[in-house]
């Protein structure tokens, strides 16, 4: 511990942030997702499903998987942050957990093209998001101590923009190198590397064992330059663990500043969540672009995500968490209203051109907010928990935070669903999420800007 410096342990904490983003970058929304809903929609269809029936079923059931992932990871968090607080083993948790992430990950090389082995892939995918998510959290607990809390801000966004740039160089090599359009060849034309098999879509399944891979080689640093003081160390017990929970929950009677803030991260992190999640089915069900104009969006947005995180962090630092939290969501409203107000032929009811591409332009616009606004009210979230942490048991808080974060895991995709289907449509499905932003910003005025450590 002595001979690692500040800085090198600072820098090894970034590398989780750089090793993990393939995780959600990868299979969570560009690559694993589309594919997985396209092979479970004709699998449908050959079982003697119509077509629109056939993709509706392919989209409940991942939305079933990343529901009752959601739940697990909300619900078993707090539980385990007060284990490893009391038994002060935190890198013995994150072991366990990056290894579910690789062993997950990497099961998703056997999806069955056919749509022979969809539950397992479901599985598999679950059982690494699960892994890739609570070891998130005992990583985010470890960020009080890394800087004062004027500090962690600026170290909060720097670590975003390193992970957010990490998953956009991953998704380069994996559209360029590997995933194999309609035609067999990669964007630029190319057979995928490693001589796989495109009939077998060897190219895209690989995005499994790449995102594998690429968390091992890259959390080196992390497990090299962090270090835990070793302190007292004892067995952790379960109903210990449990006591502990619920006492944190009824002082939260007690800490008006926190039970606002948990509350109001809870309504916007799930909106925010159910933007990401909508972007790319809105480019693909109103704007009718191509799988490939969505990875070059996805692109475009992490790119934006990285430096506006990093922009954000310094703002943080300069003005505290809250003015940049706030700012972001009035932002992010905006960015809704125009998508809800729009489509291919009007923007906010100014008829266009038949084949305007003002569309086009305008959401690749929208792209750069979501994910720039996104990254940094992410980053600066984490950094007004800090505020608002315990340093003694900062695993714990985090827990609860993680517990906000994923307790209405399914509310955003819901409120689509049912405004999607009473409007029918797609494009005024999303207005709920405005809703939850507005939310967000009426609790935040009971947080206090330099937080509660009581």
């Amino acid at each position: 511990m002595a001979t690692i410096s500040a800085r090198k342990r600072i820098w090894g904490w970034y590398f989780f942030d750089w090793a993990s983003q393939p995780y959600h970058t990868l299979l969570v929304t560009f690559v694993f997702s589309p594919f997985f809903a396209a092979v479970a929609a004709d699998f449908f269809m050959d079982q003697g499903m119509e077509t629109e029936a056939a993709k509706a079923q392919a989209q409940v059931i991942w939305s079933q998987c990343l529901m009752i992932t959601g739940l697990i990871i909300g619900f078993g968090a707090p539980f385990l942050g007060a284990m490893a607080d009391i038994s002060g083993r935190r890198m013995t948790w994150i072991t366990l957990f990056c290894g579910m992430y690789v062993v997950g990950a990497w099961g998703l090389w056997y999806m069955d093209p056919a749509g022979g082995n969809l539950w397992w892939m479901m599985v598999s995918f679950g059982f690494g998001f699960i892994g890739a998510e609570y070891a998130l959290i005992f990583i985010n607990a470890q960020l009080p101590s890394l800087g004062t809390k004027e500090e962690v801000g600026k170290i909060s966004g720097s670590g975003f923009a390193f992970g957010y740039l990490g998953g956009v160089v991953a998704l380069f090599i994996m559209l360029l190198l590997f995933v194999e359009q309609a035609n067999g060849k990669t964007l630029i034309g190319l057979d995928p590397i490693l001589g796989l098999d495109a009939g077998m879509r060897e190219g895209t399944r690989s995005v499994g064992p790449f995102t594998a891979v690429w968390f091992v080689i890259f959390m080196i640093p992390y497990f090299l330059w962090v270090r835990e003081p070793h302190g007292n160390r004892r067995r952790g017990r379960l109903a210990e663990a449990v006591a502990v929970v619920v006492k944190s929950v009824r002082n939260l009677r007690n800490r008006g500043s926190l039970a606002s803030y948990l509350a109001s991260s809870m309504f916007y992190r799930d909106a925010l969540n159910g933007l990401y999640g909508f972007g790319g089915v809105y480019a693909r069900l109103v704007l009718g672009w191509e799988i490939t104009m969505i990875g070059v969006f996805g692109i475009i947005a992490a790119i934006s995500s990285a430096l506006f995180s990093w922009f954000g962090g310094l703002a943080d630092h300069k003005f505290g968490p809250k003015p940049v939290i706030v700012t972001s969501i009035l932002i992010l409203i905006l960015v809704c209203a125009t998508i809800v107000g729009m489509d291919r032929n009007q923007i906010y009811g100014i008829a266009l051109a038949d084949g305007s591409k003002l569309p086009d332009f305008v959401f690749f616009f929208c792209g750069v907010l979501i994910g720039g606004f996104g990254g940094i009210l992410q980053a600066a979230s984490r950094s007004m928990m800090v505020r608002h942490t315990d340093p003694k048991t900062p695993t714990e808080s985090f827990g609860l935070y993680g517990l906000s974060g994923r307790a209405t895991a399914f509310l955003a995709p819901a409120l689509i669903g049912a405004a999607t289907a009473a409007t029918g449509s797609a494009r005024l499905g999303v207005s709920p999420v405005v809703g939850l932003f507005i939310l967000g910003l009426i609790l935040l005025i009971w947080v206090h800007p330099k937080g509660d450590q009581k």
